[in-house]
């Protein structure tokens, strides 16, 4: 005999939503209840529109003096980004889907070569301002890193 054949469940009507009036005298199921509103998500970020914006905005300047080093950060600056900073976190946010489609990218927006982009990426990643600033990003960055190294060391 099927579970739902018993005698108990051939006694309870289909859920409709109404209050059901339990076996017992007295007692009274109350209706599901429905479901929580759902909550407004903040609009996502086009990575893309931002660069785009941020390269019509400022011509790229390239040389010594464009990057500080980190030892010729004064005290006032140490909590705060570069636009070339801000710009290489915005590029970070973007996927890549074809091998090399970044490094063509990183050449064209920065003027760089992957390695010096990669080598000024992970000098920002470990500045309390990045973090900050992008903290989901730079948190998944720090553990891609981290991640890479022990993978390297096995």
């Amino acid at each position: 005999m099927p579970a739902d054949a018993s005698a108990a469940a051939s006694d309870r009507p289909e859920p409709s939503g109404q209050a059901v009036t339990d076996q017992r005298p007295g007692a009274v199921v109350p209706p599901p209840r429905s479901a929580p509103p759902v909550e407004d998500a903040p609009e996502p970020v086009d990575a893309a529109a931002v660069l785009a914006a941020m390269a019509d905005d400022a011509p790229e300047v390239e040389g010594p003096s464009a990057e500080p080093v980190p030892a010729q950060r004064g005290p006032g600056t140490a909590d705060t980004l570069t636009e070339r900073e801000q710009r290489i976190l915005a590029f970070e946010q973007q996927w890549w889907k074809h091998a090399g489609a970044k490094e063509q990218a990183i050449r064209d927006t920065f003027g760089l070569s992957a390695t010096r982009y990669y080598q000024l990426l992970n000098a920002l990643l470990d500045r309390p301002a990045a973090l900050a600033a992008e903290p989901v990003l730079v948190g998944r960055l720090r553990r891609l890193r981290s991640s890479r190294a022990r993978n390297r060391r096995r």
